[in-house]
């Protein structure tokens, strides 16, 4: 019998922490790629779309190879010309040219899609069983902005003109340990064909997301903790803000700045859980 996190008939509840470094985990183009913040709270702020992207390229790194892993939102890829793939496979019936499109691709199966857009008049809209919200910093960041330099020139006739470095900048958090929520329906997931192979993929691609989206401008990022709540059945038996409190993190030292996970104590409230609740931990470098 499957492990409860891998059963696709069964609602999941996710609690993640990840950490950032040095870097930028998600920048604000309104705001000139400063890392984004909550106004009022100063709270470090990760989209749910810049997660579900780093999703998407680990499931394409892992499985690309596979036809049922195709990934749908995905650059140098026109969307309309995929979900004309998806009615050219079921002429007039847009109900099947979705399940089409769920199951050659994992994100439309997982996160959902507009499929509504096309010369066609589209094939409606897919509602996906895992829902993920933004993540928040535990305390307020302190965006720096570092002014860099670069030793040649855009232009030639700048260095012409006897320039030698260009001016820019970059902005980064000296340290912050964010936590996010995500959300498994299984009844939506029994419309798009979720299976427990799914399940596996999803999981081991949040654990390895960070490892697989390196770059200067993001600093040193990695996942903390990875638990998933595990109901006894479709509908579940207890709210989700119940289960995902019981995960917890306090600094160790409110007087000393955080540089690390290791400055905050985690804290799991695992027993008593609600009857048929199983709580599987993927990830915990607090252990």
């Amino acid at each position: 019998m499957s492990a409860a996190h891998l059963d696709p008939a069964r609602r999941h509840d996710v609690v993640m922490f990840f950490d950032v470094t040095d870097g930028n985990p998600n920048g604000d183009p309104d705001g000139g790629n400063q890392p984004r913040t909550d106004d009022e709270t100063g709270q470090g702020l990760v989209t749910d779309v810049a997660i579900k992207r780093k999703i998407r390229d680990t499931v394409a790194l892992m499985r690309g190879d596979d036809p049922r892993y195709g990934i749908f939102v995905e650059a140098g890829h026109a969307l309309n010309t995929r979900i004309e793939e998806g009615l050219a496979a079921a002429p007039g019936r847009a109900d099947q040219a979705q399940q089409w499109l769920c199951e050659h691709y994992f994100d439309i199966r997982m996160f959902g899609a507009v499929l509504s857009t096309g010369a066609k008049g589209g094939a409606g809209q897919v509602r996906g069983p895992l829902q993920v919200g933004f993540a928040r910093s535990i305390d307020p960041i302190l965006p720096a902005d570092h002014a860099i330099t670069r030793v040649t020139q855009t232009r030639q006739e700048d260095i012409d003109k006897g320039e030698r470095t260009e001016m820019g900048s970059k902005w980064t958090v000296p340290y912050g340990l964010y936590r996010a929520h995500a959300f498994y329906s299984a009844p939506r997931a029994a419309k798009t064909g979720v299976t427990s192979d799914d399940l596996t993929a999803l999981w081991r691609a949040i654990a390895m997301m960070f490892d697989h989206d390196r770059s200067a401008t993001r600093g040193e990022m990695k996942l903390c903790g990875l638990w998933i709540f595990s109901h006894p059945d479709a509908l579940g038996v207890a709210p989700a803000a119940s289960l995902t409190k019981r995960i917890q993190v306090s600094r160790t030292n409110p007087d000393k700045p955080a540089r690390q996970h290791l400055d905050y104590q985690r804290t799991i409230a695992d027993t008593p859980l609600p009857d048929g609740v199983q709580l599987t931990t993927e990830v915990d470098l607090w252990l």
